[in-house]
C-alpha cells in the first residue's frame, strides 16, 4: 500500500517533534519533512510534494493563511489545520476552512504534548482521510441561505404534538469531540437523532463508524430515505444536505445535493429548517461549538415552530461562534454546558 507523504509546518520545534512522533506510529504515514515556516516548506516542496500538509496558521507574521491560499490556487493539496485556540486564531481558522482546508484541529497554547497524545487518534484519522480527498481549485461562491434548498414554513409549524420526538444537533469546529461526549452519554433507549457536523466528503463515514464503536446507541452516516428511530443517530454525509421529512407519524431523512448554504454542505440551517417544518413542537434543537453563524436562523425557526432549543455554553465550547449567533437572535430557550446536553436529550423520550 502506498504510504501517505506528510509535511508538517509549525513554528514550534516541540510541536513539530510531537506531531512527528504521533504520525510515526501509523505505518501508512511517512513524514517527509517538518519545517518552521511556509518559506522553508516551499523550498522543500520543490524537491518532494506531500500528499497531505499539516499546517499551523497562527505562526508569527500570519504566514500560514497566505500560504494555504497559494497552495489552493497553484496545486490544490489536502491541508489539515492544527492551530492554537485564540480569538485571532478562531477567525483565521475560519478563513482557512473557507479557503479550502479539509479539517481543523484546535490545540491549546499550554500542555501541547499531553493534548496531542490524548488526541492522537483524531489527528491520525484526519490525515488518513485527508489523503483520500481530491481537492479542486477553490471557487468563490455566493453565500446562499436555506431558501436555496427549501422554503420556510408558511406558519408556525402546525405540527400536532405526538409521542414521536426527534433531536437535531448542529456543530462545526470542536464538534467531533463534543458529539463524542454527548452521544456516549446516551443509553440504548434514546430519542432518534439527526446531526450535521461540518466535515468534508469521506470524513463522515469514518467518524460515524468510530462513534458507533464507542456508543450504546447506533451511530451511522445517513442514507437517503433512512427512517429516524429511537436509539439511532444519523450523521449527514459530507458534501450532502440532510433534511427531515415526516410521513404520517414517522420521520425519514432525505440526503440531497444542492448549493452550499452559509458556505457549507451539509448545512445546519438546512437541517434545522426541515425539522421546524416537519416536526415542530415534537423536536429538540441543539446548536453546539463551531465557527460562523450556520444554524442560528434555523434554530430560530425551530423555536418559533414550538421546538425546545438549546445552545452549548461558552465555557465548554472550543469555538463559541454558532451558539453565540443563535443566542443573539433569541433562538435559544436554554444555555447548557456540554455535559448536560445528554440529559436534556433524554427529556425528549
Amino acid at each position: 500500500m502506498k504510504r501517505i507523504k506528510v509535511m508538517l509546518i509549525d513554528g514550534s520545534a516541540l510541536v513539530r517533534q510531537v506531531l512527528g512522533e504521533v504520525l510515526a506510529t501509523d505505518p501508512q504515514i511517512d513524514v517527509i519533512s517538518a519545517v518552521a515556516s511556509p518559506l522553508l516548506a516551499t523550498a522543500r516542496m520543490k524537491i518532494q510534494w506531500p500528499d497531505v500538509i499539516v499546517l499551523d496558521i497562527d505562526m508569527p507574521g500570519m504566514e500560514g493563511l497566505p500560504f494555504l491560499r497559494q497552495i489552493m490556487r497553484e496545486r490544490p493539496t489536502p491541508i489539515v489545520v492544527c492551530s492554537s485556540r485564540t480569538d485571532a486564531g478562531d477567525r483565521t481558522a475560519s478563513e482557512a476552512l473557507a479557503a479550502g482546508a479539509v479539517a481543523f484541529i484546535a490545540k491549546p497554547t499550554l500542555g501541547i504534548k499531553q493534548f496531542l497524545g490524548d488526541h492522537a487518534s483524531e489527528l491520525l484519522s484526519a490525515v488518513r482521510t485527508a489523503a483520500k480527498v481530491r481537492i479542486k481549485p477553490l471557487i468563490v461562491v455566493e453565500k446562499f441561505s436555506a431558501d436555496a434548498i427549501l422554503p420556510a414554513a408558511a406558519g408556525h409549524g402546525a405540527m400536532i404534538q405526538t409521542t414521536r420526538h426527534i433531536v437535531a444537533l448542529g456543530t462545526s469546529t470542536g464538534g467531533t469531540q463534543a458529539l463524542e461526549k454527548v452521544l456516549m452519554s446516551l443509553p440504548r433507549v434514546s430519542p432518534g437523532i439527526v446531526i450535521v457536523q461540518h466535515m468534508p466528503e469521506k470524513f463522515t463515514a469514518e467518524f460515524a463508524a468510530r462513534l458507533n464503536m464507542l456508543c450504546q446507541i447506533e451511530v451511522r452516516e445517513a442514507r437517503h430515505k433512512d427512517r429516524v428511530v429511537q436509539g439511532v443517530a444519523l450523521i449527514a454525509p459530507g458534501g450532502k444536505h440532510l433534511l427531515l421529512r415526516r410521513v404520517g407519524t414517522q420521520y425519514f431523512v432525505d440526503v440531497i445535493d444542492g448549493p452550499l448554504v452559509n458556505r457549507h454542505r451539509p448545512s445546519v440551517d438546512v437541517l434545522f429548517r426541515s425539522v421546524a417544518r416537519s416536526a415542530g413542537a415534537n423536536a429538540l434543537g441543539v446548536i453546539m461549538t463551531g465557527m460562523g453563524d450556520d444554524g442560528a436562523l434555523g434554530l430560530l425557526e425551530m423555536r418559533r415552530a414550538g421546538a425546545r432549543t438549546l445552545a452549548q455554553d461558552e465555557e465548554s465550547c472550543v469555538v463559541f461562534g454558532m451558539p453565540k449567533e443563535a443566542i443573539k437572535l433569541d433562538a435559544v430557550d436554554k444555555i447548557v454546558p456540554l455535559g448536560a446536553i445528554g440529559r436534556e436529550i433524554l427529556q425528549q423520550l
